[in-house]
């Protein structure tokens, strides 16, 4: 059988197919053109069609290598990849952050809603009383219509960004305390999903966007990047997210001390990459270093990342077991909502902002550590050089 060395191929299937290798597998397949898009073709072909994918004007769906074979001859098909897994990757994080300071300035999140693609959210007290702030809900993975969270890690990332703090007198309040939270749950009970229920989750965020009010989206998951920025199926949705005026914040992932070993769609040139600081559970940046989990820069495509980096080793935030307990965990999962808090602060400052102006004020609010760029981008994120 002749070989296929395709552009519009990922290396993965490609390998598969020069294989022979008689398998079923499960692809996203993106058109150059959504007028072109021949659903038709696609589920003649595809032994399962799992979804449609405008964001990406595509499909995910299951083929065979003989099917795949047969579509990538179509002229109108941009790239077809495989269907990536994706994974899930308060008291001193406040203090090393400058967000002690923040009172003064009044923010505190009210209006603003985070979408938190994840885990989903269970309903603890720090985000239920004295009113409800999980606003909404939308479950990918079971079609539940109740917000829950059967894994611990979405609930826990909600805290960071939004908890009241009325469980613990204040002590592990969030970043934004008044934020409110819209969870889509995209990964199962042991924090795995697909990239196209990613996709499906991010087009959701921009068609519901004015009903939720929604203005960022926090990722504290990824998938490995194995492919070019703009080929890259959530790349290309987090930067479609971004063009429909959205604020996009994504963790780099946990794949540290390694080189090239940033997440995607962290690997985005707009997205705003968060990695994680070890704080040495002390609020003196003095002694912080980098968390040695924290994936290192530069991305495929050479882009420096990540672009700052925020408290994310032993953070207590909320547990999903009960509606008034505390847990700690680690990761630049962790930080990324630090991130989306700070954000959503200074929406409340100027409700006019876009993607690109936070990411440049988060930048420049940065100060620096002794580390190598690509592992902490400007450095760490200092909000009391925001709302002094």
């Amino acid at each position: 059988m002749k070989k296929i060395n395709s552009k519009n191929l990922c290396p993965f299937i490609q390998s598969k197919l020069n294989n022979q290798d008689n398998d079923i597998i499960p692809i996203i397949i993106s058109y150059k053109d959504s007028k072109k898009m021949t659903d038709g073709k696609i589920s003649s072909l595809s032994t399962k069609l799992n979804r449609e994918l405008p964001i990406v004007n595509g499909y995910a769906c299951e083929m065979s290598t003989e099917a795949i074979r047969e579509i990538i001859r179509d002229p109108n098909i941009e790239y077809i990849s495989y269907d990536t897994k994706v994974f899930a990757v308060m008291d001193i994080a406040r203090k090393t952050v400058g967000a002690d300071r923040i009172p003064r300035s009044g923010y505190t999140g009210k209006g603003v809603t985070v979408a938190i693609i994840d885990t989903g959210v269970s309903p603890h007290l720090d985000l239920i009383y004295p009113h409800n702030r999980i606003i909404g809900f939308k479950d990918l993975i079971n079609n539940e219509t109740v917000a829950y969270d059967d894994n611990g890690h979405g609930t826990h990332c909600a805290g960071i960004l939004g908890a009241s703090g009325y469980c613990s007198k204040g002590k592990y309040k969030g970043i934004a305390p008044e934020v409110n939270i819209l969870p889509i749950k995209v990964l199962d009970d042991n924090g795995n999903g697909k990239s196209s229920d990613i996709l499906s989750a991010v087009q959701w965020i921009i068609d519901t966007k004015e009903v939720h009010k929604t203005r960022i989206i926090n990722f504290s998951l990824g998938a490995i990047a194995e492919f070019r920025e703009r080929k890259d199926p959530l790349v290309k949705a987090a930067n479609k997210a971004i063009e429909n005026g959205l604020i996009v914040v994504a963790a780099v992932g946990n794949s540290g001390p390694k080189r090239n070993t940033i997440l995607s769609p962290a690997t985005s040139r707009y997205v705003i990459s968060v990695g994680a600081l070890d704080t040495n559970k002390t609020p003196d940046i003095s002694d912080d270093m980098i968390a040695k989990f924290s994936s290192r820069g530069p991305t495929i495509d050479r882009i420096k990342k990540p672009d700052l980096i925020a408290p994310g080793v032993n953070i207590m935030s909320l547990s999903h077991k009960t509606l008034d307990n505390y847990t700690a965990l680690s990761g630049t999962s962790m930080a990324a909502p630090i991130v989306s808090g700070a954000a959503a602060l200074l929406l409340n400052s100027n409700p006019n902002y876009d993607h690109f102006d936070i990411k440049r004020i988060l930048i420049n609010s940065c100060t620096k550590i002794k580390a190598p760029s690509y592992d902490q981008g400007a450095g760490i994120l200092d909000l009391s050089k925001l709302f002094s």
